[in-house]
């Protein structure tokens, strides 16, 4: 499965927790492709690449369907994420409550600043970044999410590999480039630049595709 079916594999895995959600039992090819943002045409293609097979006139069972796609996308156990770097943007993560309906939670947080990994109130544990091999360990993670400043982008992504993680959503202003850490794995990075994001839309607006 290439990046760009994976994708779409999501979208459709999203439409249909929200539509079992709102009391659907079963769902056509069409009625996903709308959810989803994609023709009925790819829908069905991307099923039968996948085996995966409705009623002519009965559509999909959509709890069927979910079972299915979970299982791809390797939804069965719960995943755990840590976030490095308890800012705006990091809190705002923290608190988003979007993440659980995918078998996605945040478990615990990473800061520098004694301030904010004592304060108590948080609905997540914040930790100094010195329980960093503790945490990781006890709570079996093997994703991060970075949201440092620039300046603590590189050494940040460094310690992560040396504790174990695979896997990194990176919102730093810095570049991130896979490297093979001492066990011979290569992590999946993922880089998100806003700025470059919120450029290309303003690019796109002035000059528009014909």
């Amino acid at each position: 499965m290439n990046n760009d079916m994976l994708i779409r594999v999501t979208r459709y895995y999203r439409a249909l927790n929200r539509l079992r959600s709102i009391g659907l039992e079963k769902v056509f090819a069409h009625n996903l492709a709308d959810a989803a943002g994609v023709s009925a045409a790819v829908v069905r293609k991307d099923f039968s690449q996948l085996e995966i097979h409705g009623q002519k006139r009965g559509g999909y069972e959509i709890t069927d369907l979910i079972d299915r796609l979970g299982t791809i996308l390797g939804k069965g156990d719960e995943q755990h994420v840590i976030v490095v770097g308890c800012g705006r943007i990091g809190k705002a993560l923290m608190h988003y409550a979007g993440f659980e309906p995918d078998g996605i939670k945040i478990v615990a947080g990473f800061d520098n600043d004694p301030i904010v990994y004592s304060d108590a109130s948080q609905p997540i544990p914040v930790y100094p970044m010195s329980r960093l091999d503790e945490v990781i360990s006890a709570l079996k993670v093997n994703v991060a999410i970075i949201t440092v400043p620039e300046n603590s982008a590189t050494d940040t992504y460094a310690q992560l590999l040396a504790s174990g993680i695979t896997g990194i959503m990176n919102f730093s202003p810095v570049t991130l480039k896979p490297q093979r850490t001492k066990d011979g794995i290569i992590p999946v990075v993922h880089n998100i630049n806003i700025g470059l994001e919120l450029e290309q839309i303003f690019y796109e607006l002035k000059f528009p595709k014909s």
